[in-house]
């Protein structure tokens, strides 16, 4: 999803945390990867998530799972509000959370900000420190005390949070002048080579810890006007340097689902270089993902239920699972998205679907709310969470 939050997200949940401001602590990425690091994230009673038989395999049961996004846990710093928003969760039977395992800087943030990566000085660095990576711990950690699953994202094409742009703008290179397109950081030798030292950051982090459904590639990759080669090779190359790095978690693209069979309205065309099927066949990635926004694509509302259906005939082709990743819209949250949420668990190959976005109440207020948000305790949620919870059992026989 783009949107534009990092302001108001820094002022409801970091600087007014109640949590005292943290100094960052940047170590080196060989300093990283200690045994004693791994044996905090080993759970030895949990097991790896897997695929089987289009389904994912989560603790021993192949069955559809219902989840959400949550961009800004990551940077939350007070420990109590990590912990009430997996309670949450937990309660209400929401298995997978999707997060931001990215925070890119360009320049480096006032004192308390969390942030993961900083391209301020002479050389990029990975913040390792408390106000780095030790957040992303925490999460890992509380998650797992719930038992639920996670799926970390390594890189926005988005400019929130810093994405590719902010990369290209350290390393330098061609730029369109719109920020969406990130052309040249695909192809740049230096953005890939630091790009693999950042996954290597944090794939070393948690490695072991079963609490990690998968490893995300980028969120929502794009490559305006490329030929599909482009993210393709980027994709297959990356995949297989994280299998390399862990080859025990499941590994995914991120993407929208562009590109593929069916009416030639634009989010089937290939204009954003991206082949759906095509990357499908990476033998690295382990499922598919696709998104839903009918208003930002120019299409209806009720043209969602067809693109639910046309992504999972092309999974089941493929012998892959589906993940309907993330969707959403401004208005009548309830009316349009539980058709979505009914077409999903009907279909073959979709083995899963996340709302964007999950809100909750803080020590500091309410999360972000972007128009797409879903809040507990409110009319959307018992819809769409509560009464697709209750079609979700019937659907797995429960």
């Amino acid at each position: 999803m783009k949107f534009n939050q990092f302001l108001p997200l820094v002022a409801a949940l970091v600087l007014g945390s109640s949590c005292a401001p943290l100094e960052g602590v940047h170590l080196p990425i060989a300093q990283q990867a200690g045994s004693q690091l791994h044996k905090r994230f080993d759970n030895s009673t949990a097991s790896f998530a897997k695929t089987a038989n289009l389904q994912f395999d989560i603790d021993g049961a192949s069955k559809y799972y219902p989840g959400t996004n949550s961009y800004w846990i990551s940077f939350m710093t007070n420990d109590a509000d990590v912990d009430s928003t997996f309670a949450t969760l937990q309660e209400n039977g929401l298995k997978i959370l999707r997060i931001w395992g990215f925070n890119d800087v360009n320049e480096k943030p006032q004192e308390g900000t969390v942030y993961f990566q900083s391209f301020a000085g002479s050389e990029p660095v990975i913040n390792t420190g408390a106000d780095g990576l030790e957040r992303l711990d925490y999460v890992v950690k509380s998650a797992e005390k719930h038992g639920i699953k996670l799926i970390i994202n390594f890189v926005n094409n988005w400019t929130d949070y810093g994405g590719m742009a902010a990369y290209m703008k350290f390393f330098g290179g061609a730029q369109s002048a719109d920020a969406s397109n990130n052309s040249a950081w695909y192809t740049s030798t230096e953005a890939q080579a630091q790009y693999k030292k950042y996954i290597e950051a944090v794939v070393s982090r948690f490695k072991t810890s079963p609490t990690v459904l998968a490893w995300e590639l980028a969120n929502e990759p794009r490559c305006k006007g490329c030929d599909t080669s482009v993210i393709f090779n980027w994709a297959s190359e990356t995949s297989k340097y994280v299998k390399s790095l862990d080859p025990n978690h499941l590994v995914t693209l991120g993407d929208e689902g562009f590109g593929l069979e069916g009416d030639g309205s634009y989010p089937y065309t290939y204009g954003e270089g991206v082949d759906f099927v095509k990357n499908l066949g990476i033998k690295e990635l382990d499922f598919g993902t696709f998104h839903l926004y009918p208003k930002s694509w120019g299409v209806s509302n009720d043209w969602g239920n067809g693109w639910v259906e046309s992504h999972g005939a092309a999974c089941a082709a493929a012998g892959k699972p589906c993940l309907f990743e993330e969707y959403g819209t401004e208005t009548d949250h309830c009316t349009v998205e539980q058709p979505w949420q009914k077409t999903a668990i009907n279909t073959k190959a979709i083995a899963g679907d996340l709302f964007w976005q999950l809100g909750v109440d803080t020590s500091t207020g309410k999360t972000h709310d972007d128009g797409n948000t879903i809040y507990t305790n409110s009319e959307d949620w018992k819809c769409l969470v509560d009464n697709h919870g209750e079609a979700i059992a019937q659907r797995n026989g429960a």
